[in-house]
Formats: structure tokens, sequence, C-alpha cells
């Protein structure tokens, strides 16, 4: 009797334990913490200079990575799984998971594994790996007698989504052909004051998770080169050469304030200093960040929403990229220096890159349809995603708007003509609704 009075005690008090972790993990702010670790990721980034795609590539694997620990230890989501229209299907082997207390620091540690191998700074997060072991130990997520199952766990994951990512053409863009800039009237040429050389001209040749087709998402024709008044090209040209003069000062607020250029050179006599600045896909991951902490989202939903958007940035990446070099079509600050006046400069310095379409247009769509179908329409929020790099916050009623202001941004920072801000954003709402509706239907 007293043993069985015993073993029932202590079958209580392991509930009452269970159920003060769980309330404990319950209180946490899920979605910010998730937030503030995946800024390390972007921090990195910015050290590194990734270029958009490259960024966009970093965050679709590394979020990948925390989505498939919580994949894997059993949690469900609310709009299903990812991976069903992904073509990254392949699965860990089967794993023992009666030690794993907590997939939340599983989930960050595998993000960070993952960051490591990814990023040529990557070993800039071990110092991080360290510090969330301390803060789960700290926080009792985990215990020193389960750590090592939690670290062998994210470990098994990450190394899925590295085997994974080895195998979707990046590591093969060294071996192409160099980019020659195309001869002749209308064509990109590298802008000042750098001249950098083309950024990832075959980025097109990257394997996408949900589009199958590139050519499905292809944008409606630009207006043709043409250099008489009258003609489309001309009067676009002549809209950003005018916008240029006569910029207020909520233009030039805007269009800073979605700059985004991890490219940005200032000179000082003859040395070149590189500006810091966070990346178009970057902006719309900590917008997500922004809005899963106002929806109060638990972890589970944050993962799977950061995971979403790092994806369809990716793949709008690719689609955006594949247009560039099918077209090399000059940006406004070459032609209007060489037939208009060569003294004009844009507010913004013109990315390494061809014009036609606008990036941050498309990538911003996109994001915004997936936003949107997750959060609804009328969705408000503060974006303060630019205030680390020492902007203020804007307000926004929906991610459309943000979208919209992002798109027209490109025309007052003088980096862009008028089709390729409006038929990107019609190419990235192609994209966005396409892949939310691949997950809904």
């Amino acid at each position: 009797m007293k043993k069985a009075i015993t073993l029932f005690t202590l079958s209580l008090l392991l509930g009452l334990s269970n159920s003060l972790v769980f309330a404990q993990k319950k209180q946490l702010d899920w979605a910010k913490i998730y937030s503030d670790q995946l800024f390390h990721i972007t921090a990195v980034m910015v050290t590194d200079v990734s270029s958009p795609p490259v960024a966009s590539r970093i965050y679709a694997y590394t979020s990948l990575a925390s989505y498939r620990v919580l994949q894997e230890s059993g949690l469900t989501f609310k709009h299903g799984d990812i991976l069903d229209q992904s073509k990254i299907l392949s699965q860990v082997p089967a794993l023992s998971l009666e030690k794993i207390q907590s997939p939340e620091f599983a989930a960050i540690y595998a993000m960070f594994l993952v960051g490591e191998k990814i990023m040529p700074s990557g070993y800039l997060l071990r110092e991080k790996q360290v510090d969330w072991k301390k803060w789960a130990l700290k926080a009792k997520l985990i215990n020193s007698g389960n750590l090592d199952a939690h670290l062998t766990f994210a470990k098994s994951i990450a190394d899925q989504v590295l085997t994974s990512a080895k195998s979707d053409g990046y590591h093969q863009l060294t071996a192409l052909n160099r980019y020659t800039p195309v001869e002749g009237s209308g064509y990109w040429y590298p802008t000042p004051p750098a001249y950098m050389a083309a950024v990832e001209p075959e980025w097109k040749t990257i394997r996408t998770f949900f589009l199958r087709d590139l050519n499905d998402y292809h944008p409606a024709p630009m207006a043709a080169f043409d250099l008489k008044p009258g003609s489309s090209f001309h009067t676009q040209t002549m809209e950003v050469y005018e916008h240029g003069k006569n910029l207020s000062e909520e233009n030039r607020l805007i269009a800073n304030f979605w700059d985004c250029n991890p490219f940005k050179v200032e000179f000082a006599g003859h040395m070149a200093i590189g500006v810091k600045k966070i990346s178009p896909g970057g902006h719309w991951m900590g917008i997500t960040g922004i809005a899963a902490q106002k929806a109060k989202l638990n972890f589970a939903e944050t993962t799977y929403l950061h995971t979403l958007l790092g994806m369809t940035l990716h793949d709008a990446f690719v689609s955006c990229w594949k247009t560039k070099y099918d077209t090399h079509r000059i940006r406004p600050e070459t032609v209007i220096n060489q037939t208009i006046d060569q003294n004009w400069k844009p507010l913004l310095q013109t990315p390494p890159f061809p014009e036609y379409t606008s990036g941050h247009s498309v990538i911003s769509s996109a994001a915004s349809v997936i936003l949107t179908g997750y959060f609804g329409e009328n969705f408000g929020f503060i974006d303060s995603s630019e205030v680390y790099f020492g902007l203020p916050e804007r307000e926004f009623s929906s991610f459309f708007q943000a979208a919209d202001e992002a798109a027209i941004s490109r025309l007052y920072g003088g980096i862009h003509f008028r089709d390729a801000i409006e038929n990107g954003v019609t190419q990235g709402k192609k994209i966005g609704t396409s892949i939310w509706e691949s997950l809904t239907r």
C-alpha cells in the first residue's frame, strides 16, 4: 500500500513538474524570442554584405531548419504542412524524441547550426549557440540531463537541411561563365560610384521551393528602348529625371526607408566605405516578426510563418533575377547621364544588376500576399525594421499598403522605371498568390 502511495505521489509530482514547465513556456513571448534569435542571422548577413538573392536563400534554409524540428516533433500547423507543396521532401531517419523536452530550444539551435555553415561569417553564430544554451538552461526549457539529446536532435535536422541546400545549384554558380554586359543601346552597364560587376547573373539556375516553372511568372514585356519624345521609354525616363529633381521630404523618407541596399558605398577622398544595410528580404522578415508579436503567435505558428516567408522570398528573387538577366535593361542613372544630364544623380545608390523588374516590387508584393492571407487585409502595424539602421518607424494599415510603398520608393529613389515597378508588383502578387493558394486549397 505504501509503495502504491509512493508511486502515486511520484507520478503526481512529475505531472505537476511538467505542468509547471508547460505553464512557464506558455508565458514566454515566443514570437519575440524567435525574432530576436533570427536577427542574429540577419546581423551576420549584414557583416557578409550578402546580396538580396543570397540573403533570401539564407533565410529560407535557416528558418526551414527550425520548422523541420517542430514538424519532426509532431507539432501541427494552422495551414498544414509547408513541405507538402515544396520540392524539398526528404525526411530525417527515425529519431528518439523521448528526451526532447523543448522543441523550441532545438528549433533555434538548428537554425544557428545551418546559419553557421551556410554563411561565410557563420562562425560568429557559435557564440550565439552558447548564449542560447545558457538561456534555455536558466529558463528551464531544458536541463543538463537532456541537453545532449536536444543538441543531437537539432544537428540531425540541420544536417538534413544542409544536405538539401548543397543540391540547389548554389555551389555550382562559381563554375558558370562570368557575366559580360550586353553591347548596344539600352542594356545594363555598371553604375557609379563603385561600378560593381553584375550580381548573381545565373541566379535563375537555383532550385526553387514552390515555383515549378519560372516561365509561368514572367512579367509583361517592358517598354522598348526608345529615346524619341512621346515613346513610353522616354516618358518614363523623364518621369524619373523630374522626380529626382523635385522630391518632397516624404518622398525622400520613403525612398530611404525602403532602400535596403547592402552594396551602398560612400567615398571619403580615395577611401571607399561600405554602408551596412539590411536586405529587402531582411526587411520583410522583420515585418513578419513584428506581425507575429502583435498577434501573439505561439512558437509553432511564428516558425511556420517565418519559414513560409523565407521560402516565398527565395522563390520571388529567383523569378525576378531570371527576368533581370533575360532583359539586361539599362538603369535610369545611365541613360539620364548619357542623354539628358550628365550631372544628375539618383537619391539612392543604383544597385549592381539590371533594372527590369524591380526586385523590391516583386518580393514585397509576394510577401504581402502571404502575410495578408495569414493575418487578413486590415492588419495594421508599425514597421520598426529599420530602427537598428538609424531610420524612424513607419505605420501601415495593411501589408499591401507597405508593399505598394516599397514599390513606389524605387521611383522616388531614382533607380527604377515605372513599368519595372508596376509589372514587378503584378509578378510578385502572382507568385505570392500561387504559393498561398497551394497551401490553403
